[in-house]
């Protein structure tokens, strides 16, 4: 009896981990453009083919409006690297589509107009950021460079 007890408390214990552990996503969620602000600035992110979202481990969501928000947020030491589980930025070329940063190419142009002045635009193929650099004629980054960017 004492062992169909114990079984019993491990399937109910595993069951309510189970449970926990599905409840707890650290999937991305759409930006919603006009309602959602900036983590960082406050400001309400309005622009489709910019933003950007850090998801951590535990599933909270950070939204910004530009990626130098978001740079500026991941630098300031408010959560460790490993906390982090997604870092995520629109696609200049289909608006609203969250890339993986890390992954993402990067074009810093005068030329673009990005809502909180950072002047990148992120992509995520090479062709797509080599075509809209022919008319900006900026310089290209890796994510890498880019986090040194802003600080």
């Amino acid at each position: 009896m004492e062992k169909l007890k114990g079984n019993v408390l491990k399937l109910m214990l595993f069951s309510v981990f189970a449970i926990l552990s599905w409840a707890c996503s650290v999937k991305p969620e759409p930006i919603v453009y006009g309602k959602d602000n900036c983590h960082l600035c406050k400001m309400t992110i309005m622009d489709k083919r910019f933003g950007a979202e850090v998801v951590t481990a535990k599933g909270k969501i950070y939204k910004f409006d530009d990626v130098n928000c978001m740079v500026n947020f991941l630098n300031s030491g408010y959560l460790e690297d490993r906390e982090v589980a997604h870092k995520l930025v629109v696609d200049f070329s289909q608006p609203e589509k969250l890339i993986e940063a890390p992954l993402a190419f990067f074009i810093k142009s005068p030329e673009i107009k990005s809502p909180m002045a950072s002047q990148v635009a992120s992509f995520e193929t090479d062709e797509s950021k080599n075509e809209y650099n022919q008319q900006w004629k900026g310089i290209y980054l890796t994510w890498g460079e880019l986090t040194t960017q802003f600080k």
